[in-house]
């Protein structure tokens, strides 16, 4: 069992209809993001050297802050948590001041995460050899080489064995179909 990595939307409720699970649709398939993907988003708080979302920002141009605000949306049981062990009701105003200052950041953020994921998909497809770029790393948790490579090909099924190219192909094509829904906010969700 591993952490998996969902993005959460302002109006879920309204997606997830009886034929977004209808496997004719393959939605799934074309939405879901690997646990290799949660990773390599985990990879700031594991590594020393600059992570590999930092060095793919930097190879491309691409800014890709809007990809790490997608995890500054408070988590409901995360905030309870910090709530109860609140050492006085001072600290708990500003854990909320500060919960509320997060979500109003991220309100209407989907066209701006998806034209950061677009830019970095484009800017990509032109790179022959992503692994042969990234710093080399004693914690390799990612399989780089692998995940990396072939970024125009999809190498998996769904969220499982899918490469960096699938994975952000999967988040680009999440992100049309919810915004065609009348999604405004997305963050991302880890459990």
């Amino acid at each position: 069992m591993g952490l998996d990595i969902n993005i959460e939307t302002n109006n879920s409720e309204e997606l997830y209809l009886a034929d977004y699970y209808d496997k004719k649709n393959d939605y799934l398939n074309k939405h879901s993001l690997s646990r290799t993907f949660c990773d390599f988003m985990c990879r700031k708080d594991v590594v020393s050297h600059e992570p590999e979302l930092d060095q793919i920002g930097r190879i491309t141009g691409v800014d890709i802050s809007p990809i790490y605000e997608m995890e500054t949306y408070p988590n409901e049981e995360e905030l309870e948590f910090f709530l109860e062990v609140a050492d006085s009701e001072e600290e708990k105003q500003k854990i909320l001041k500060k919960a509320e200052e997060d979500k109003v950041k991220l309100q209407a953020n989907i066209d701006k995460v998806l034209k950061t994921i677009t830019e970095l998909i484009k800017k990509l497809n032109a790179i022959d050899n992503l692994p042969a770029l990234l710093l080399p790393t004693d914690f390799d948790s990612l399989g780089n080489k692998e995940y990396f490579s072939d970024f125009q090909i999809d190498k998996g099924k769904g969220c499982v064995e899918n490469n960096f190219g699938q994975d952000l192909r999967n988040f680009e094509r999440f992100l049309e179909f919810v915004k065609n829904r009348g999604t405004k906010t997305v963050w991302f969700n880890y459990g």
